[in-house]
Parts: C-alpha cells; sequence; structure tokens
C-alpha cells in the first residue's frame, strides 16, 4: 500500500511562489481519452530511453548523440518498443530567474516537437525534468535553497505543462529524475516536490488533471522508495511510480574486476523487485532505467541479466524501459543494435516468453571463467570438439545455422544432449586453423522452439600485443597504450597491483575472488578504444600518488590463464 501525504492546496502556493497571475491557463480543442495508471503502465511495456539527448548538458547535441530526428522513433518502433521515454534538461534553458523561472520558448517548441515525433511513430511516451536533480533541486545539498528549488519546480513544470498539456493521454509526464535524498527529512522534502509537481499540472490547464503521472521516490532507489515515498492527496492525475535499477553494481559498471553473475547475484535481483512491488502492491509500476551494456559486460552473463530483470518484471506487472544513451546498445545512425539477441531476450520475455540462454562461469571464487556465448580456438593448438552449454528453460534446440543461413547436419557437425551442444572438430575447422590468424571468425545462431535465438560467436585467439610494456608516469592526462588485438578486440578486467604488494584501489577486495582481488573499476580507472588501452588520469595520478610503482594486469577473453598482458607504470 502507498502511503499518503497532505495536499497543498493551490492557494498557499499561489502565495508562496507569486504565481503569473496574467499567465491563461492552456486549453485545448478536441476530445482527450483518458486511460488509468495501469492501462498506461501495461501499454508502454518495454520501453527505451532517448538517453543523451535532450537531457545533455549543456544542450542537445553537447554529448555523444546529434539533435533527434524522427526517423529514429520509427526506428525504435519498428524494432518491437512500445514507448520512449524522452529526459529533458531545463537548467541551461531558463530566460529569466526568479520568481517567474521563464524557460526558453525555442527549447520547450523543440521539446513539443520532438514529443510529437515519438507520438507520430505510435509509440507512448514519458518524458520528464531530468539532470536539473543535480544541478537546481537537490535537496539534500548542506544549506540547499529549499523555498527556491519548490518556486523553481513549479514555474518549470507550470511551463512544461502549458506547453504539453494538450497532448494526447499516451504522453505522460515524470517530475524529476533521480533526485538525490540521504535521509528521511530530505524525502519528505521530495515528497512535496511530487504535490507541487501535481498541483503545477492541475494549474496550467489543457488535459493535465487527466493525464498519468510516473511520481518519484528517493533517488528513484527502491529501498529510498520503499521507506520514505509518501503519495500526495487533492489530485485527480492517475498515477504510477517509478523506480530505477542498476544492480548489482560491481556486475553492471564492470567493477573490480567482476564479468560474471553468481547465483546469489540472480536471487538479490530478483529479491529486490519483488520487495518495491510488496511494499506498493495496489501501484502501477515502472521501472524506467535498467540497463547492462554490450560495450562493457560479458555477452551470456548480460543476457541472462536482461532476461532475469525482464521476466520478473513481467511476473509483478512492471513495465521496463531499457536505458540507452546512444553508445550502450541503438547506433542511430548505423540503425543497428549492438546486441541483438539481448533485444529478442528483452522482447521475449516481456511477453512472458521462455528463452533458452548461453551459460557462463557463475562461481564467483573461480580462477578462469568460461562463456557458451563464444566457442574459443588458441592460436597454435589443434582443433578439437568444443562443447557449449545452454539452459533451455524448457523448449527445445530447433536448429542450428551459420551467418549466411545455412543449416548445419546434426549428424555430422555437432551432437546434442539435452542443452549441451558439442560442435565437432570437423566442422570448427571450416572456421578454425592451427596457424591461422586470430580475430572473430563467424557467428552460429540457435533457434529454438520459443523465445529469442542464441548467438554464438566463433573466435580464434592468441595473446594481444601491446606497443609498449612500461613507461613513467605523467600527470593530469590518460595514458593511452597501442595494442594490437588478438581474438575479442576488448580488455575483459585490469588488475592494479603496486610492487610493494598493495592494492593500488580499494583493499578491500583481497576478500573477492582472484579475478577480482586488486583490479580496478571500467571508465573510472581503466577503459579502451579501438586501437589502445587505457589508464585514466585518475589511475595514473594514484600511482604517483602512491610513488610506487605498479603493474598493470590487463585480462582478455577468454579469461583464464595465459591470456594476460603486464604493463609497468613507473615513478
Amino acid at each position: 500500500m502507498a502511503k499518503i501525504s497532505k495536499p497543498l492546496g493551490a492557494v498557499a502556493i499561489a502565495y508562496a511562489f507569486g504565481l503569473r497571475a496574467a499567465s491563461a491557463a492552456t486549453t485545448c480543442e478536441g476530445n482527450f481519452e483518458p486511460i488509468s495508471a495501469s492501462e498506461y503502465v501495461a501499454a508502454i511495456n518495454p520501453g527505451w530511453n532517448l538517453g543523451n539527448t535532450l537531457d545533455a548538458v549543456p544542450d542537445e547535441g553537447s554529448w555523444n548523440n546529434a539533435p533527434v530526428k524522427a526517423a529514429t522513433f520509427k526506428d525504435i518502433k519498428a524494432a518491437g518498443f512500445k514507448s520512449v521515454r524522452i529526459p529533458v534538461t531545463y537548467a541551461d534553458h531558463f530566460a529569466g530567474a526568479s520568481p517567474e523561472w521563464e524557460i526558453d520558448a525555442k527549447w520547450l517548441q523543440r521539446v513539443s516537437d520532438v514529443v510529437d515525433m515519438a507520438v507520430d511513430a505510435g509509440l507512448y511516451v514519458l518524458t520528464n525534468v531530468h539532470h536539473d536533480s543535480w544541478q537546481w533541486a537537490d535537496v539534500s545539498v548542506a544549506g540547499a535553497n529549499l523555498t527556491q528549488i519548490e518556486e523553481r519546480m513549479y514555474q518549470t513544470w507550470l511551463q512544461i505543462g502549458e506547453k504539453l498539456g494538450c497532448k494526447s493521454s499516451s504522453v505522460a509526464f515524470e517530475p524529476i529524475n533521480e533526485p538525490p535524498v540521504n535521509t528521511e527529512e530530505q524525502a519528505a522534502e521530495l515528497n512535496k516536490l511530487n504535490g507541487i509537481f501535481l498541483q503545477a499540472l492541475k494549474d496550467s490547464g489543457g488535459f493535465n488533471t487527466q493525464r498519468v503521472v510516473t511520481l518519484v521516490g528517493p533517488s528513484m532507489d527502491s529501498i529510498k522508495t520503499s521507506q520514505w515515498f509518501e503519495a500526495p492527496t487533492g489530485y485527480d492525475n492517475p498515477w504510477a511510480l517509478q523506480y530505477h535499477y542498476y544492480s548489482p553494481y560491481d556486475f553492471i559498471f564492470s567493477a573490480w574486476g567482476k564479468t560474471t553473475l553468481s547465483d546469489e547475484d540472480i536471487a538479490a535481483v530478483e529479491s529486490d523487485l519483488e520487495n518495491i512491488r510488496a511494499n506498493f502492491t495496489d501501484v502501477p509500476l515502472v521501472l524506467g532505467e535498467f540497463d547492462a551494456s554490450p560495450i562493457n559486460t560479458e555477452p551470456a552473463a548480460r543476457r541472462k541479466y536482461m532476461d532475469i530483470v525482464v521476466r520478473k518484471a513481467k511476473e509483478l506487472d512492471t513495465a521496463v524501459i531499457v536505458w540507452d544513451n546512444g553508445i550502450d546498445h541503438f547506433d542511430r545512425n548505423t540503425k543497428k543494435w549492438k546486441d541483438p539477441q539481448s533485444l529478442e531476450i528483452l522482447f521475449n520475455a516481456a511477453e512472458g516468453v521462455s528463452n533458452s540462454l548461453a551459460g557462463y562461469t557463475t562461481d564467483p571464487l573461480a580462477t578462469e571463467q568460461s562463456s557458451s556465448a563464444s566457442v574459443f580456438h588458441k592460436v597454435g593448438d589443434e582443433v578439437r570438439d568444443q562443447k557449449i552449454s545452454i539452459s533451455l528453460n524448457g523448449n527445445t534446440l530447433k536448429s542450428i545455422a551459420t551467418e549466411d543461413g545455412t543449416v548445419l547436419d546434426p549428424s555430422t557437425d555437432y551432437t546434442v544432449s539435452g542443452g549441451d551442444i558439442r560442435f565437432k572438430s570437423s566442422f570448427l575447422s571450416t572456421y578454425f586453423t592451427q596457424s591461422g590468424a586470430p580475430g572473430q571468425k563467424g557467428s552460429l545462431v540457435l533457434t529454438f522452439s520459443a523465445g529469442a535465438t542464441a548467438a554464438v560467436d566463433l573466435v580464434q585467439w592468441d595473446l594481444p600485443k601491446l606497443g609498449s610494456t612500461s613507461s613513467k608516469a605523467v600527470a593530469g592526462a590518460d595514458l593511452r597504450i597501442p595494442i594490437t588485438w588478438a581474438g575479442v578486440n576488448q580488455p575483459a578486467a585490469v588488475k592494479m597491483l603496486r610492487e610493494d604488494g598493495v592494492y593500488l584501489f580499494d583493499d578491500w577486495t583481497q576478500y573477492l575472488g582472484p579475478l577480482q582481488a586488486a583490479y580496478g573499476t571500467y571508465s573510472g580507472q581503466w577503459n579502451w578504444d579501438g586501437g589502445s588501452v587505457i589508464l585514466t588520469a585518475a589511475t595514473v595520478d594514484a600511482v604517483i600518488a602512491a610513488r610506487v610503482a605498479t603493474t598493470f594486469t590487463f585480462d582478455f577473453y577468454p579469461r583464464g590463464p595465459g591470456n594476460s598482458l603486464n604493463y609497468t607504470l613507473s615513478v
């Protein structure tokens, strides 16, 4: 059951914020077909986030994506998504200050136009106020001017409501993205902001009192939301509750060398989603952001994660909207998906259809890791039979085909025993040789009686080559080390161990398994691109601060003995 907070009242808000009395509420022509929050949530599942676009700071196009075009929404609709969440940052688009906080009319028009693009493509829309949460609406900072935050929140949504007030019932609003909250007192202020948001919509006119909204809890964190969220009263809007989920953190963000999911991780994901549903049994729920990116997560574990999150959400009547920053999943220029299998898994799980999934090492204490998303062959080794394991999940294998559609013959190319598939050396020899060059040699597509297909990459690998093996640390800049790839063209993880035996970061990782102890975190401490592995400026500066030479061990896929390279950074 949702807790309820007291209504604020239009008179009180008008007095507090000095309402623009001359501003007339929006009036609309035509009809509005109201839908309930439950109907909206069912209709939007699954959805896609237009990330790093209108939410970019200071402006659309400032980050990695060009201004969005209508074609992108058509592509998203064609892929099978039913909705789009359009995050929008307003912080750099205010043309005036307190008390009216006038928003640039051109920016409001751009937001309106983009919403129309999505609606015209046949998508439901959810739009919000996004990075403003940490730019001016952060109630958690010391000395926060709550009166001004409340005033600005009201005036912002008054103007958005006026501009978008005549949109159809397929358009819903979300007050603020991931508002930082650490205490019960701060949570009470956020609950108040939810009410101010609803009052602004009420005062803005149009169809806004009938429009679905997704209210937000503290930080949009499921645990804090369960503890402290209270719904405003005195408003007519049908409402759902939105939360976000990026857990387990170390897997999602490739922290501390983690490249796999344990059975305990999977149980925790299921438990987390079950807990928030148990705390809001009669409230429509939206999982407005979640992700496991093809850029930095291992394919088999990533696909398992996609399946378990979406499947559990479906079971709990929760809509899901996958986060995509324009790098992770869909390339808007080439119109290609980074991992089509993850996409298939998402759509099938959202319909409650069982997916068959590649197996992988789940033991967090393992010294090496296997994955049935690939068949790996080491250059120099004799080509032998190789086995992969598939969790069939009630399905049966129907066929295996090559990229060009050629169907493999089970009598000559492979054998099947339950979920175990053994590829014969005679077949693998058409891709692998003892002396051939490393790299991805092909891909197989496994089709099952139901659910998503499974892709199995055929990779011949050798040890990559670094352009150098040591250097002296230079402060204030990333260190880019040229690399010649030799199989999978990305690192799996990077160990960071000082020559005195001390971990460069996070000495508590000594309590983790051998493939995580002393390992760093992707993006913040290490990275990579097409021709380099990268130690970030923060990592280089940490070596300088320690005044101790540090060895960086780059692990590659498949993770195990003989597939790592060392680089030493001296001071």
